[in-house]
C-alpha cells in the first residue's frame, strides 16, 4: 500500500494533467472544457488507485483480485461521455477532437493513478503540442487558415451561386455554408438573411479588392471576416 502522500501527489498531478489539457479546449470554446477535464482524469486516476489498493486483503489469497478489472471500465465509460461532445448537423460533425482529448485524458488519468508518471506527463505534453502546434502545420499544408465570412444580404434567387462564384474565382475554398435568417423585412418586401460561409484562404489573397467583388453583388449589404471590428461596406 502506497503512503497518503504519494495518493495525494498522483490525484493533483493527475488533475493538473487533464487541467493542461482542459485549457486548451476551454479556449476553442468546445463543448467540454477545464472542468470536465480535470474531472475525467481525476475520476480515473482514484478509479486506478481503487483497483490497486482498495480491495487488498480481499479475493483469493488474500491478493485484491484483478486491478486491471475495474480499471479496464474507464475506457468504455469515458465512450459514452465522449459521444455526447459530438455534434451532427446535416453532413456536418463537430465535436470528434474534444470527444478524443476526454478519452485520452482517461489514460492519461490511469497512467498517473498506476504511478506510471513518465507516460502520464509524456503523453499530457504530446496531446497539448497536438491541439496547438499541429494547427500551424494544418494550416500551411492546406494553404491558409479557416475563417468565417459573415454576409449580410437581401434574400433572392441565385445569391448564393453569385457569391461562391467569386469566392471560387479568387481560389477560396468553401467548406461550411450556414443561411440564418434575420426576419427583418427591408425595402420593397425583401427579408434580409445572414450567409456564413466557412472558407480556406489561399496563400496569396488580396482582401481589399476580394471585399469589392463582394459587394458588388446584386442584394449584398455587407461583409466581414469574424473577429474583425470594420466591416466593409
Amino acid at each position: 500500500m502506497i503512503s497518503n502522500g504519494e495518493v495525494i501527489l498522483r490525484l493533483v498531478l493527475s488533475a493538473l494533467a487533464g487541467g493542461i489539457v482542459g485549457m486548451e479546449r476551454e479556449a476553442n470554446h468546445s463543448s467540454a472544457g477545464l472542468r470536465t477535464h480535470i474531472l475525467v482524469t481525476l475520476g480515473s486516476t482514484l478509479i486506478m488507485l481503487i483497483s490497486m489498493y482498495g480491495f487488498q486483503g480481499l479475493g483469493a489469497n488474500n491478493n485484491g483480485g484483478e486491478p486491471a478489472r475495474l480499471a479496464a471500465q474507464v475506457v468504455s465509460g469515458i465512450g459514452f461521455l465522449g459521444a455526447g461532445t459530438i455534434l451532427r448537423t446535416g453532413n456536418n460533425i463537430r465535436g470528434l477532437t474534444t470527444a478524443a482529448s476526454i478519452w485520452v485524458c482517461g489514460g492519461i488519468g490511469l497512467a498517473i493513478g498506476n504511478g506510471y508518471y513518465i507516460g502520464g506527463i509524456a503523453t499530457t505534453i504530446i496531446v497539448l503540442f497536438t491541439l496547438r502546434g499541429l494547427v500551424f502545420i494544418q494550416n500551411k499544408l492546406s494553404k491558409g487558415p479557416n475563417k468565417l465570412l459573415i454576409v449580410h444580404c437581401k434574400e433572392r434567387a441565385g445569391l448564393i451561386g453569385d457569391i461562391g462564384h467569386i469566392l471560387g474565382k479568387n481560389n477560396i475554398i468553401i467548406n461550411e455554408i450556414k443561411v440564418n435568417s434575420e426576419d427583418n423585412i427591408v425595402e420593397n418586401g425583401d427579408y434580409l438573411i445572414e450567409i456564413r460561409f466557412t472558407v480556406k484562404l489561399p496563400s496569396k489573397f488580396l482582401s481589399r479588392s476580394f471585399f469589392d467583388e463582394i459587394l458588388s453583388v446584386n442584394g449584398v449589404e455587407n461583409a466581414i471576416w469574424e473577429g474583425d471590428l470594420e466591416k466593409a461596406f
